[in-house]
């Protein structure tokens, strides 16, 4: 066993000050002791937090970060016209690449302070649809780029077969995603032993990628496959509404709560355009929202009714999507300003019982442990020991305490704050550095330039 000492710690008992943490050589919290003396073998850190989960992530993404801020020809730039940008961009990844750039994506994660990748993976085959050899290539990448990196991976191989509700054909680019309900069967399978080989913490689920992309007869299929977490984008784009209710004859919102009933099992991604009933009863299903907030701003995906979720007693978790940006403290930021902005008020998300960082804090760390299928989120024996350490004696938290702490990280401060990050016991991250950082950007890197080349 070997143990963290922390000055002040966030335990599931609350606020502590000089918390010890035993962790074993299973990845697991195997003890927690308040009030206790710091012994010479004790790593030693200032403000000890559970480390939360990216709960949504297209790795292959991150190789765009900076390249889709021009206009282009049509005056109303939106998501569509970054859609067929993207499509272009992703026609030319290898898999050698793609593992470089989920490391690099997987190390950002846990500089920023999360211990655990939910991959919403579906980059599956080659150009033109056909695929590799190995069915599972692409997969078979990002479980190589978490060996790397040591992050937590919870794997969720995307089923993708139609270009829109109509059932029209997949377009160039989005042949690469493809894959009938068979030949997705087969994948899953290789996506299982790919977990399998993985360390233990590792876990499965599955992604229909959204009610545009697969029909909805095709579902309970689909479902039968996993007892993993199972995620869908939902409801990101007005467009996508008009034309999942003129198919289905109900918003896409209206359509999941009456056929398929959801329960904690399910992630519904974005969520941005949702009326007042189809929150309230989204928030009651015990469903969780995995909200992408810097993604959506950067997409002009519209604002995530967050009041109202957080009334009805909702769940939500928080992704890097995109990775136009990794930062924990700026996705939470940014999702309480845009409440903020849109209702003209302050301290939006807090409640009478916890400020506004505290409340975003616990929410996101109890919904990304649901969104993973992983038992994380607390510092409590039984739990997998995905922490992180802030630098307690950074000049935004001198003197803070308790709650005020987190309101300061994330509203004040930022991801260099972050100091120590382990995953599932595995310690990562030191004096804010990933462990091998050099050879994770030396390797992006070449992908990059080589991308760069053929652009």
């Amino acid at each position: 066993m070997k143990r963290i000492w922390a000055e002040q710690a966030l335990t599931e008992q609350g606020w502590h000050d000089a918390v010890a943490v035993g962790v074993g050589d299973d990845g697991r919290i195997v003890s927690l002791d308040l009030a206790a003396p710091c012994l010479p073998d004790d790593q030693r850190v200032g403000l000890l937090l559970p480390a939360p989960v990216n709960a949504h992530s297209h790795a292959f993404q991150r190789a765009m970060a900076g390249l889709t801020e021009a206009r282009g020809p049509d005056p109303r730039d939106s998501f569509w016209t970054w859609r067929k940008l993207m499509y272009a961009f992703l026609d030319r990844l290898t898999p050698e690449q793609v593992e470089a750039i989920a490391a690099l994506v997987q190390m950002e994660m846990l500089e920023a302070g999360y211990a655990t990748n939910v991959e919403f993976h579906y980059l599956h085959h080659q150009g033109g649809g056909r695929a590799y050899d190995d069915l599972g290539e692409m997969a078979a990448r990002i479980a190589a780029a978490s060996q790397t990196s040591g992050i937590g991976l919870t794997l969720l191989p995307v089923h993708y077969q139609y270009g829109g509700c109509d059932r029209r054909d997949l377009v160039t680019g989005q042949d690469r995603f493809g894959n009938d309900l068979d030949r997705f069967g087969r994948l899953y399978q290789r996506c299982e032993a790919l977990v399998d080989a993985l360390p233990t913490d590792a876990r499965l689920g599955l992604a229909p990628h959204s009610l545009r992309a697969v029909a909805p007869e095709q579902l309970a299929s689909l479902f039968a496959l996993t007892d993993g977490p199972i995620h869908m984008h939902l409801a990101e784009q007005p467009a996508e509404v008009s034309e999942v209710k003129a198919a289905l004859g109900l918003r896409p919102v209206e359509w999941v709560l009456e056929a398929l009933a959801p329960d904690p099992r399910y992630t519904f991604i974005h969520c941005t355009q949702m009326l007042p009933h189809e929150t309230q009863g989204l928030a009651q299903s015990g469903a969780v929202a995995g909200l992408c907030p810097i993604t959506e701003s950067s997409l002009g995906d519209g604002i995530f009714d967050g009041l109202r979720w957080f009334e009805a007693g909702g769940r939500i978790s928080v992704g890097s999507d995109s990775n136009i940006r990794i930062a924990l403290a700026e996705e939470l930021r940014t999702l309480d300003y845009s409440q903020r902005l849109r209702d003209g008020t302050r301290a939006a998300l807090a409640s009478a019982q916890a400020s506004t960082g505290r409340r975003l804090f616990d929410a996101v760390c109890a919904g990304g442990a649901q969104s993973a299928g992983r038992k994380t989120g607390v510092i409590t024996p039984g739990y997998q020991a995905d922490l992180m350490a802030l630098d307690r004696g950074h000049i935004d938290l001198d003197g803070r305490q308790g709650d005020t702490l987190l309101d300061s990280y994330i509203f004040a401060g930022d991801d260099r704050m972050v100091q120590e990050v382990w995953a599932a016991g595995r310690h990562m991250v030191t004096g804010g550095r990933h462990i091998h950082r050099a050879a994770i950007l030396a390797a992006y890197r070449k992908a990059i330039r080589e991308l760069q080349a053929d652009l």
